[in-house]
């Protein structure tokens, strides 16, 4: 908390029966913070964040003073600030390496001669185990309780390890299973809007705010919770005490006003949203969404706007305090005299919205109307390449032409064996309500339980072929299906549960069964999914999916029962009621009105206190856990869930000096929006890869092989992973016709031998040879992964050499000490003609480096010619700079707790 007080900030409010201290922007506005008012409220956060810290060390007057000042630059001037987030939330896959790297630092220490005790979270930390399950069992009552007792057989060595950090680290809390997904316990249960902490015999009160390490941490913007997503690298740093150093962003405020139109739900809203705001250009920058729109919307909904921040690609997507925060605050449970401080604190500080406040300043705007938001889906491959429903049909008839080259096939049926049906290009085999966006929206929810209710009235089943799964966000939203006598409806048409997790849009769906898998890669079929996640990239869903639909759970459960997409749902009939004639869309749409009624009828604060009251117990299965208490953990050398990293091998009390990039080797050349899931292990691991064979090696059957997230606490499966996605394109490995090679290969030079990545940086490292990736634009978009940069690290890459980066990674990069750097003008890879058998040296790293300082780049071809090409180092922050000298962010933070 701030030792100094220059704009004289503190004072005291009174909330309940209770006095509070808090840091008050309009006090600060009265003594030298002019027009503090007139801030965006997102805004309003970090300048409250930095009055409470300022120190004149990390946070200085000038610092305080310049959050003001972009009232004039609105952001355009790049001014460098430390944010300190009042605490961190993890969901497994990226909690467990983060908990690994924590127990690492533990032994770290000890080998230096220091106190293990003294590494812990300073901050509390959340832990929710949501990403582990899998929709192995669906479509029969059994299928929640088969796949949890499958899910524990599979992680029993993380859920050991995360139970000994749960009683090893002082502020470390763990969800266990089956509990719900982390935004979602996170926006029903952990939140407080408003955050207290003692502090010298006082109760500071202070806005609620986090990072999160997954990119969906932007759900809770919609509870006026300041949060986004980092890699787990800066999560860790957050934990461990550091400000996370961060520019002060531009706003761009999204003026929402009118109702949606009847038959149109939240989902289509948010694809709305996201198309136009993918289209605006909102990389690197907050949204906040203002204007009459606000007065009816609910936080379920506005949770599923700010939940989509990723894919729009702004940092968050911001809803301030209102009445309806309150309204959710009560629904939800939270206690009352913490309703009453949020509303008080709110008021107190100019944070409270209603339909008489003046619109803040934002560096720029775009509106909607609601009432133009259509009926959509987004697909096949991007969240913003939105579709309206009824021009579904065509889009995926024009995907056949232009993306997948079959157009000519599209009319095709193909036998599938043992079945009394055959599958075309276009069936749906995947319908998955699923993830966060969507299941904690009673209004979406209820809507497909009623659809389902009215289709099987009319005598509607789903189609055979398609894989059904229902997997909400929390046991809430399981209750009120139930309480409403709609599970059963859904359950009739295959939507039973099957889980309560992160399950099919991060790749979590199971496999098809065998007979449509085989009968779709016999004949090359592009079948499709379509499910309510936000995610949809390629080959991120199903390896036999590559068309990939995102959509509201009612329109899950109608292409269900359509089963293709190349049927036009608003117009064709989904199929023959039990009358013998044709049901359509509308005959079984249920209205608004009905979907509120079922809602009021049906959810109320007893239902959360009921499922919340003993949310760390966990079931019988976590209660059998079994772990031996100690400081250190016991690492099992035969583990291959959980290994001790390499980051610390060899660490001395201080840094050896940075050395240039000298005839690095090129181990990839990519194209545009290469994701991190390109990058990252993800999925499926395939027997005939790396980190298959590596696994085969350790005795694991290739059915025990589980997926990549679950092995992200091994590096050496992750590292084999790194690079290794079935879709990524490297531009330099061709074959015989010239086209590019999918998967992950690359040609060890100077021979020109095609080989896996993970083999190739091997054998380049035993030659001591460095590696260079360069890359197009959007470099890293996507989830926020920190092994995208770990992995990258291990593999012996110095250098990123892009057209641009998207936030997270580039800050994961430097995190991990690898180098981002970007072409200055038009200049990128391609244009340099680069074949990848080049050799790259870049000069100026050894140096007096800066921040965003521009280095130069010398590429020697093979005939022994030489560019040199400008290139900025994206190294933004002279924090940045501190943890890139270290070698990264984890030996920077170890070398300071260890002075």
């Amino acid at each position: 908390m701030a030792s100094i007080d220059s704009f004289k900030a503190r004072q005291t409010i009174q909330a309940g029966a209770k006095t509070y201290t808090i840091y008050a922007i309009p006090q600060a506005e009265k003594n030298g913070l002019p027009d503090a008012s007139r801030l965006p409220f997102s805004m309003k956060v970090l300048l409250e964040n930095l009055l409470r810290y300022e120190d004149d060390r990390s946070v200085k007057k000038a610092d305080i003073e310049a959050v003001v000042g972009w009232l004039e630059n609105r952001g355009k001037t790049e001014v460098e600030i430390a944010f300190r987030p009042s605490r961190v939330l993890m969901q497994d896959f990226t909690g467990v390496p983060a908990v690994v790297d924590l127990a690492a630092m533990r032994d770290a220490m000890v080998a230096l001669g220091g106190d293990p005790q003294k590494i812990n979270p300073l901050v509390p930390v959340d832990l929710v185990i949501d990403h582990s399950v899998i929709v192995d069992e669906f479509g029969t009552p059994k299928a929640l309780a088969d796949n949890v007792a499958l899910e524990y057989e599979r992680n029993g060595e993380r859920y050991t390890f995360l139970k000994w950090g749960q009683s090893a680290f002082d502020n470390f809390s763990v969800v266990p299973p089956g509990t719900g997904i982390c935004h979602q316990v996170n926006l029903e249960y952990l939140s407080q809007t408003v955050w207290t902490k003692p502090f010298e015999g006082h109760e500071v009160a202070y806005p609620d705010s986090l990072v999160g390490t997954d990119s969906h941490t932007t759900m809770v913007n919609g509870l006026a919770v300041l949060g986004w997503g980092v890699g787990g690298i800066e999560a860790e740093a957050a934990m461990l005490g550091q400000p996370l150093s961060m520019l002060i962003p531009e706003v761009v405020g999204f003026k929402l006003s009118g109702k949606l139109p009847e038959g149109t739900t939240a989902t289509d809203l948010v694809l709305t949203v996201t198309q136009m705001l993918r289209k605006k250009g909102v990389v690197g920058k907050f949204v906040e969404f203002y204007g009459p729109g606000l007065d009816d919307m609910s936080v379920a909904d506005r949770a599923t706007i700010s939940n989509m921040a990723p894919e729009y690609g702004a940092t968050c997507g911001f809803f301030p305090v209102d009445q309806k925060t309150i309204d959710f605050l009560k629904v939800t449970g939270r206690a009352d005299d913490r309703i009453a401080l949020v509303e008080a604190y709110a008021k107190a500080q100019g944070m409270w919205r209603d339909a008489q406040t003046p619109d803040p300043v934002f560096t720029d705007t775009l509106e909607l109307d609601m009432g133009d938001v259509r009926p959509s889906l987004a697909g096949p491959k991007r969240p913003q390449d939105r579709v309206l429903l009824d021009g579904a049909k065509p889009g995926f008839a024009q995907s056949m032409e232009t993306e997948f080259k079959k157009a000519a096939d599209i009319a095709k049926r193909y036998p599938v064996e043992g079945a009394n049906f055959d599958i075309g290009h276009g069936d749906v085999v995947i319908a998955a309500i699923t993830s966060c966006t969507n299941t904690s929206n009673p209004s979406v929810m209820i809507g497909a339980g009623l659809l389902a209710r009215n289709a099987v009235a009319k005598g509607l089943r789903s189609k055979p072929w398609v894989k059904t799964s229902l997997a909400p966000g929390s046991q809430v939203v399981a209750e009120y299906l139930d309480k409403a006598g709609l599970q059963s409806s859904l359950d009739a048409l295959g939507f039973n549960l099957v889980g309560f997790g992160c399950t099919t849009c991060i790749g979590n769906s199971g496999p098809l069964p065998a007979a449509i898998s085989k009968s779709i890669n016999d004949n090359d079929v592009v079948a499709a999914a379509v499910l309510s996640g936000n995610r949809n990239f390629e080959g991120r869903v199903n390896p036999d999916v590559r068309a990939n639909y995102l959509a509201s759970p009612p329109l899950v459960v109608a292409y269900a029962l359509a089963g293709s997409m190349q049927i036009d749902i608003t117009t064709e009939p989904l199929g023959t009621g039990s009358d013998g004639k044709p049901v359509y869309l509308k005959d079984i749409w249920p209205s608004t009105a009905e979907v509120q009624e079922f809602i009021e009828a049906n959810i109320t604060s007893t239902l959360f206190k009921s499922r919340y009251a003993d949310v760390f117990g966990g079931d019988q299965n976590w209660k059998d856990v079994e772990v031996t208490e100690a400081e250190t953990f016991a690492w099992n050398g035969g583990s291959t869930y959980v290994q001790n990293p390499p980051y610390f091998v060899g660490m001395e009390k201080t840094p050896k000096p940075v050395e240039d990039v000298v005839n690095a080797r090129i181990l990839g050349l990519f194209l545009d929006s290469i994701t991190t899931d390109h990058i990252s292990p993800a999925g499926n691991i395939r027997a005939a890869s790396p980190a298959g064979a590596y696994l085969q090696e350790h005795q694991v059957r290739v059915q025990d092989f589980n997926q990549y997230g679950t092995r992200r606490g091994n590096h050496e499966v992750m590292m084999r992973g790194t690079f290794a996605n079935i879709r990524i394109k490297n531009q330099m490995v061709r074959d015989e016709a010239g086209n590019v090679v999918e998967g992950g290969y690359t040609l060890y030079q100077p021979s020109g031998e095609r080989m896996f990545i993970y083999d190739a940086a091997m054998r380049y490292e035993q030659e001591g040879t460095p590696l260079v990736v360069f890359a197009g634009k959007e470099y890293g978009t996507g989830s926020s992964r920190d092994w995208a940069a770990k992995g990258t690290k291990l593999l012996g890459v110095r250098a990123v050499i892009a057209e641009s980066f998207e936030r997270i990674h580039r800050s994961n990069l430097v995190g991990m000490g690898v180098v981002p750097l970007v072409f200055q003008g038009d200049a990128s890879w391609a244009s340099l003609g680069l074949k990848g058998d080049e050799t790259v040296t870049i000069e100026g790293l050894a140096g007096e480096l800066k921040p965003r300082q521009t280095l130069t780049a010398k590429i020697t071809s093979a005939d022994g010619s030489v560019k040199e090409v400008p290139l900025t180092c994206r190294i933004d922050t002279l924090d940045e700079l501190e943890y890139f000298r270290n070698g990264g962010i984890l030996p920077y933070v170890l070398r300071q707790l260890a002075a």
